[in-house]
C-alpha cells in the first residue's frame, strides 16, 4: 500500500509540473485550452475554471493539454442544419444547440444557410416558419451544446495553428522544461533538510551496524590520523580506511578538545566496482546551508541529465539492451524499495524521474515534445507549416510504435519480476 501511495504521489506531481507547464504558456499565448488533465480514460472527477476543464482520469498513464486547433473540432455545422440560438444582453449569439432543442424552449430556431466560427463569427440561416435569411453575430466565447455538453468556440486567433512559431514552441517545451524546474526544487529541499556533506575528518552519524559503535566513537569526534598518518579531510581518512578491508588500523580521536587512541578492524564491504572494501560504520558530517543547497540542487540535476543522456546514447549503439529498461511496473518496484529507504531517499528519486521524463519527452521522436517541436522547427526552416494531416499520421504511428515498446518493456518488467 505504502508503494502505490508513493506511486501515486509523485507520478502524480511529475505529471501535474508538466501539464501545467504547458497549459500555463498556452494561455500566456492566447490559446483557448480545452481540458487539462491527469490520466488516461473515463474521467473520475472534473470542474470548470477560466474556459478549462480540469479532470482526473482513470488510467493514471500520463496526462495531457487539448489546446484548440490541435485537433479538429469534433462538432462541425453544415449548410442545411437546423440549430437553436440563445443571445447574451448584447444581442449576440451565446449559445448553439445542436440537438435537444425541446429543452430550451427560448432558443431561436433557424435552418444554416453559413456559418463561420473561426474568423467572421456569425451564423446566418432561415427562421423556423419563415422565409426571410436573418444574420446574427456570434460572441467570442460563445458555446455550442451537443447532448446538453457545453463546448467553447475556438476563433481562429485562439487556436493553436494561429500563434507565431515562438509561441506554439515555447507551449510545447515549457512541459518537459518544468520537469528539469521541479527535479531543482526537489533536489534543493533534499539538501535543505538532509544538510550538505562537510570535507572534514569528523564523525556525523554512527551506524548500528559497524565497529565504529562498538569502539565508543561518537557524532562530532575528529579522527586526527590513522596509522601514523594524519589525516584532516574526510576523502583522506576514507581513502586509507577502504583499502584496509579486514585489517586492524590504530585511530587517534579528538573529542571536546582531548584526544585518544582507539583499535578498530575496518569491516569488509562490497563497493560500487565490486571490489572489497573497508568501512567502520560512520557517516559524513553534514552542515545546512541554504546557498549550498540552492547550488545542489542545480548541480546533481545537471548530473542526472549528462547520466540519462550516456545511458540512451548506450542504447543506440546497442551497449545497453532493452532488458535494461524499466517500464511501469520496474518503476513501480524501484519506487517501493526507495519508499522503504526513508523520505529523503524518495525525493531524489523522484527528481531522477523527474529528469528523466523530461529528456524522453524531448526527443523527437513522434508523439512525444520533442517530436512535435521537431515538426514546428521544419516549419520555420521551410516558411509553411507541414500538412496538419501527414503530420497526425506520423504522430499517430509514433505513439502506436512507443505503445508496443512500453508493451515490450513491460512484459521485461513482469518476467524480471516473477524470476
Amino acid at each position: 500500500m505504502n508503494t502505490l501511495i508513493a506511486v501515486i504521489v509523485i507520478f502524480g506531481i511529475l505529471v501535474f509540473v508538466h501539464e501545467w507547464g504547458h497549459l500555463v504558456v498556452a494561455k500566456r499565448a492566447g490559446i483557448l485550452c480545452r481540458e487539462f488533465a491527469i490520466g488516461f480514460g473515463p474521467k473520475i472527477f472534473s470542474f470548470k475554471r477560466n474556459e478549462t476543464v480540469y479532470t482526473i482520469r482513470l488510467l493514471p498513464l500520463g496526462g495531457f493539454v487539448r489546446m484548440a486547433g490541435e485537433d479538429p473540432e469534433m462538432i462541425q455545422i453544415k449548410p442545411g442544419y437546423e440549430v437553436g440560438l440563445l443571445f447574451n444582453q448584447l444581442g449576440k449569439v451565446s449559445r448553439i444547440i445542436i440537438n435537444n432543442k425541446s429543452k430550451h424552449p427560448d432558443c431561436k430556431v433557424i435552418q444554416v444557410e453559413k456559418i463561420d466560427l473561426e474568423h467572421d463569427l456569425f451564423v446566418q440561416g432561415y427562421v423556423e416558419d419563415k422565409e426571410e435569411l436573418v444574420t446574427y453575430e456570434i460572441d467570442d466565447k460563445a458555446e455550442y451544446v451537443h447532448d446538453e455538453q457545453p463546448t467553447q468556440i475556438a476563433p481562429y486567433d485562439r487556436q493553436f495553428s494561429a500563434k507565431t512559431v515562438g509561441q506554439r514552441a515555447a507551449a510545447i517545451f515549457a512541459g518537459p522544461l518544468m520537469n528539469f524546474v521541479l527535479a531543482v526544487f526537489v533536489l534543493i529541499l533534499y539538501a535543505a533538510f538532509a544538510g550538505m556533506p562537510v570535507d572534514e575528518s569528523v564523525v556525523g552519524e554512527v551506524t548500528e551496524d559497524g565497529v565504529a559503535i562498538q569502539a565508543g566513537l561518537e557524532s562530532g569526534d575528529r579522527i586526527v590520523s590513522i596509522d601514523g598518518e594524519s589525516v584532516a579531510s574526510w576523502e583522506e581518512m576514507t581513502n586509507i580506511i577502504v583499502q584496509h578491508p579486514n585489517e586492524s588500523l590504530d585511530f587517534i580521536i579528538e573529542r571536546q578538545g582531548e584526544q585518544f587512541d582507539v583499535t578498530m578492524t575496518a569491516q569488509e564491504r562490497l563497493g560500487a566496482d565490486d571490489e572489497q572494501i573497508g568501512v567502520i560504520g560512520i557517516t559524513a558530517p553534514r552542515e545546512h546551508n541554504i546557498g549550498q543547497a540552492v547550488l545542489f540542487g542545480f548541480t546533481e540535476t545537471y548530473e542526472y541529465t549528462v547520466l540519462i543522456f550516456e545511458a540512451l546514447g548506450m542504447l543506440v549503439t546497442g551497449q545497453f539492451s532493452l532488458d535494461h529498461l524499466a517500464g511501469p511496473v520496474g518503476i513501480y518496484n524501484y519506487t517501493g524499495e526507495v519508499a522503504s529507504m526513508g523520505l529523503l531517499v524518495l525525493f531524489q528519486w523522484a527528481a531522477i524521474l523527474s529528469v528523466n521524463l523530461g529528456i524522453i519527452n524531448l526527443l523527437p521522436l513522434p508523439a512525444l515534445d520533442g517530436g512535435r517541436l521537431l515538426f514546428i522547427g521544419l516549419e520555420a526552416v521551410r516558411g509553411k507549416p507541414i500538412d496538419p494531416q501527414k503530420e497526425g499520421l506520423v504522430h499517430f504511428v509514433g505513439f502506436a510504435l512507443l505503445m508496443l515498446l512500453m508493451l515490450v518493456v513491460t512484459w521485461n518488467d513482469i518476467n524480471k519480476f516473477f524470476m
